[in-house]
């Protein structure tokens, strides 16, 4: 056999062995038996690598420095890590000595195992990483890191071994190369990324973090992070000494985030950054409320003497501070960020689709219309910072990840910074979750993620950098987990020592991080112990003079109705003018109705937009879902953007909507509503995944950002709002009242009972009413088309936005008497709150027997049983809002029935639906009209632990028997309660 003339393996004679090897597996007996025979022993590892070292070529590692204005500057790899080289094998070069075969083999033996060995430190390396700064962490031995698992002796360490560029050498020795890998995968920064498929982002990451182990850091930059530490350790301390025991959540022990975060940012303002939203929960909250968002610290120790942080003048409950947000404009690097804290409650994280969807807004509003740009996207960022307890116990972050990628709901990446001090409350790691990591389920959106010590600042902040690069290079969310530890108890005011005495035990021993960083600038030479002490007694003596002040200090405007929301009001009872002109609404009507030629829709919907053709034409017989898209329509027209989302809301859970279309031979889609007119508004539709709590906050935090637009979140059925209940109740009911922030989201609910069974009969509408009060929120269940289409025109059309809960019908969608005429849309035409009886073949109203009110399907009901039997003395109301209660309007319907029996009727249980919530509201109209206390009777069904029954034939009789009860008809109801007034 002829061997190459080399004494080292060098990149042609790779190639050499790589071809050879090509060949064996194409046929062993085409090589000599000698490569047949060290072919067949290298293991699938090994022959991958072989396989891949066939014109391969790996990039050198950067290098990085932290420069003089805080910012790492990382040089760039000359190509991809796993960049093949586009050439044949070469013939190895002639040199003087020849190598014998097994001198050729352990040259390749060495380059494979080199490069495994490299590989296992990539995928693996952050086992061994020292990322606990308390030296807690139990690490299980990594063997597959150890040279000696590859066959290197210590006698093998420096022989020069060829790795192709690989790590920024084309020959090293094992001792050279683990020196590289200890620092870059194994110190205290380990880094997961090889769950990721892209090949460009896992050679970047590489080209950065293997650039790590010659990284540099000038003298600015360590005294800026300095400062920054100083600062966010200065201000936990200044406050235990003032408000000692006082609940702040304090951040000591991770004070490291606060020039994390400066460092990030700035990074983020170089390469285009322009606005940040920030969503954290109570952890380090006030710290960064300070120390980045810059409130003042003035402002920030009169909130803990008492003075509230609005003006007087403004009503609400407020909240505590270590809940509240606010919103600044600071600059970084000479560029201007705006920064926004987004406001939280307790509930943790679920403040994290609120925040995505605050940016999606703000991005589509940087683009400068209602479809977001690429340079949006680098414009506005969401920074989530999380709790390791929460991030992976809490399935709202699990939501919000899985809507990173989603056309509907992708911002360009997240980046998420997890304070993880080893304890959640009480439960230590090992009971809190299952995985290694608390940061686990990032993995799943293939998150790159960077575990940290939280004591080596300098790690801390160029992971920072890192993230930020990334972010804005490839649009994807990215994951920094800082591991610190927690230097008191949950709060300030607990004994921690209850539940983790080793840990506390280790904590007292340990160093602040300022002063661990502190000393190592003295002992590297960078600064004297004077100079370092010097920062530090400045800045106390600015916390001390803001101290001084904030006795006099007194919040003099309201944070709110700014911006965007400028123009708009406090809450006022107008309903503004929500009908439209003929023109218009035969202009979007026939828009419906139209297709583009060559477009092959499918036959069944090809007879609908013909049926909403004649309901236009013909201005008869306007259904639900017509009504529905006149109202988008027109808003479209008038140049109002409008967000439909929800699961399946494209089509409609009950095959109503059809908002977009889709070509039968190549699934095309086509939207008649973006198409009306060239110079509308946009309209997005978008199918959600199955995900509710996620996905109405992220619709919530988009009208939060956005109040010129109609933003409407639909439910599969209404029932299924309920695992979005913390939502509800935390941020839309109470977001005013807590932190003055008002928003228009309508959300649509449907609801009825049509014997579906107890899941899908009820949108809970009791739970909305019961938080309903200071006029928070709108909450109604139409029984006409057109009062659907005022319903939602007006939620724009107003001064003032309030969140709009809208029971929406399904057996009314296609029912023959649920339709309105095109002139109930027209000029003049506004909602209805209540609607009176309009039948003119009853009695005269002195002689009506009884009064039925009642709201949504049940009208129907009614109305059929009523004309079956050929009653004239009963009459029927509808009370088409239910919150804000419209005393004066069902006052004025109820007066001309002064000697009628009133009754509530409700086809719900009598502990659901509103019955609890009209009872005396209606008692208190009665009161009034008549002089003396008069309550309205009950008719429905008796109190039920679920919503329905799941019998068709049981919710049948049922509902024959209600409504023959309510109507005063005799027959026998066992399955009704009736409660006399």
């Amino acid at each position: 056999m002829n061997l190459p003339q080399t004494s080292f393996l060098t990149g042609a004679n790779a190639g050499f062995v790589a071809e050879l090897y090509a060949r064996y597996r194409q046929n062993p007996s085409a090589v000599d038996p000698s490569w047949t025979a060290f072919f067949n022993e290298l293991n699938d590892d090994e022959r991958s690598i072989l396989n891949d070292m066939r014109g391969a070529s790996w990039a050198p590692a950067a290098t990085a420095t932290i420069v003089g204005n805080g910012a790492i500057d990382d040089g760039k790899p000359s190509k991809p890590l796993s960049a093949k080289a586009d050439k044949a094998p070469q013939t190895p070069a002639a040199t003087a000595a020849t190598p014998s075969f097994e001198q050729l083999k352990q040259a390749t033996l060495d380059s494979i195992r080199a490069i495994r060995l490299v590989h296992v430190h990539r995928v693996r390396g952050h086992l061994a990483a020292t990322l606990d700064p308390l030296g807690l962490m139990q690490r299980e031995p990594q063997p597959e890191l150890d040279p000696r698992t590859y066959g290197f002796a210590e006698a093998d360490m420096d022989r020069p071994i060829f790795i192709d560029g690989l790590l920024g050498m084309e020959k090293a020795s094992i001792r050279q190369i683990m020196a590289v890998l200890q620092t870059a995968y194994c110190g205290t920064i380990g880094v997961e990324f090889a769950h990721i498929q892209s090949p460009a982002e896992k050679a970047w990451l590489q080209s950065r973090i293997e650039g790590s182990a010659a990284a540099g850091i000038d003298k600015a930059a360590k005294k800026k992070l300095l400062e920054r530490l100083t600062a966010g350790e200065g201000f936990e301390r200044f406050l235990q000494i003032k408000f000692t025991g006082v609940k702040r959540f304090g951040l000591e022990g991770g004070e490291t985030m606060i020039p994390a975060l400066e460092t990030m940012i700035e990074r983020g303002a170089a390469l285009g950054l322009k606005e940040v939203v920030i969503g954290m929960a109570h952890r380090g909250r006030l710290n960064v409320l300070t120390n980045i968002l810059r409130k003042p610290f003035t402002a920030m120790f009169a909130e803990f003497q008492g003075t509230p942080s609005s003006p007087t003048s403004v009503q609400g409950s407020g909240d505590v501070k270590y809940h509240l947000g606010t919103s600044t404009d600071r600059e970084f690097g000479g560029k201007m960020v705006h920064l926004t804290m987004n406001a939280n409650p307790s509930h943790l994280e679920w403040v994290d689709p609120i925040v995505v969807g605050r940016v999606r807004a703000k991005q589509q509003q940087y683009s400068g219309s209602h479809r977001t740009s690429d340079d949006a996207r680098d414009q506005v960022v969401a920074l989530l910072i999380h709790g390791d307890a929460a991030f992976a116990g809490q399935g709202v972050i699990a939501e919000t990840l899985m809507l990173s990628e989603l056309l509907g709901y992708r911002t360009g990446g997240t980046l998420h910074f997890v304070i993880n001090n080893q304890v959640g409350f009480t439960t230590s790691p090992q009971y809190a979750r299952s995985g290694v990591y608390c940061t686990d389920v990032a993995k799943m959106i293939q998150a790159p993620i960077f575990h940290v010590n939280g004591d080596d600042v300098e790690a801390v902040a160029r992971c920072a950098q890192w993230a930020m690069e990334y972010r804005q290079q490839f649009h994807r969310d990215v994951v920094i987990d800082m591991v610190c530890y927690r230097r008191h108890g949950h709060n300030e005011g607990d004994e921690p020592a209850f539940t983790q005495p080793l840990m506390y035990a280790a904590i007292k021993q340990q160093p602040t991080t300022r002063e661990v960083y502190g000393k190592k600038l003295v002992a590297e030479g960078s600064f004297s112990e004077a100079e370092v002490e010097e920062i530090n007694r400045a800045f106390l003596a600015q916390l001390e003079q803001d101290f001084q002040a904030a006795s006099g200090y007194k919040p003099n405007k309201a944070d709110w109705l700014e911006g965007k929301w400028l123009g708009l009001e406090a809450a006022g009872q107008e309903d503004g003018g929500t009908g439209v002109a003929p023109e218009l609404l035969r202009e979007v009507g026939l828009a419906l109705a139209k297709v583009p030629e060559n477009f092959n829709i499918n036959p069944k919907i090809a007879k609908q937009l013909e049926a909403k053709k004649a309901m236009i034409e013909t201005g008869e017989g306007v259904d639900w879902a017509t009504a529905e898209a006149l109202a988008f329509g027109t808003l479209l027209a008038e140049d109002t953007p409008v967000r439909l989302s929800g699961q399946d809301v494209g089509r409609g859970t009950f095959s109503q909507r059809h908002a977009t279309l889709y070509d039968q031979t190549n699934e095309n889609r086509y939207r008649p509503l973006s198409n009306i007119r060239p110079d509308q508004a946009t309209f997005e539709v978008h199918d959600s995944p199955l995900s509710e709590a996620a996905v109405l906050g992220f619709d919530y935090g988009f009208s939060l950002a956005e109040p010129h637009a109609l933003v409407c979140w639909e439910a599969q059925f209404g029932d299924f709002v309920n695992t979005a209940q913390v939502i509800i109740d935390q941020f839309i009911a109470s977001s005013e009242s807590k932190w003055l922030r008002m928003s228009g989201i309508t959300m649509l609910l449907p609801h009825g009972h049509e014997g579906q069974g107890p899941e899908h009969s009820s949108c809970r509408v009791e739970r909305f009413l019961q938080l309903c009060a200071e006029d928070n929120l709108q909450v109604a269940n139409c029984t006409t088309p057109a009062n659907y289409f005022h319903a939602l025109r007006r939620q724009i059309r107003r001064k003032f936005r309030k969140p709009l809960i809208l029971a929406t019908p399904k057996s009314l969608l296609r029912h023959k008497s649920c339709v309105s005429k095109l002139a109930d849309f027209g000029p003049g035409t506004a909602f209805r709150q209540v609607i009176g009886e309009t039948a003119a073949n009853l009695r005269p109203d002195a002689k009506i027997r009884r009064a039925v009110i009642c709201s949504g399907k049940v009208y129907y009901d009614l109305l059929e049983a009523r004309e079956k039997q050929g009653l004239d003395d009963v009459a029927i109301l509808r009370l088409e809002q239910f919150y804000p209660f419209p005393h004066k309007l069902l006052a004025k319907e109820l007066s001309r029935y002064l000697n009628a029996e009133i009754i509530w009727c409700q086809e719900e249980p009598e502990n659901q639906g509103a019955w609890t919530f009209v009872d005396r509201r209606i008692e208190a109209v009665l009161t009034e009209l008549r002089g003396k206390t008069k309550r309205p009777g009950y008719i429905g069904r008796p109190a039920a632990a679920a919503p329905a029954t799941g019998s068709l034939k049981r919710h049948t009789k049922e509902q024959e028997e209600l409504i023959a009860a309510a109507l005063g008809m005799e027959q026998k109801a066992v399955g009704v309660k009736a409660v006399a007034g």
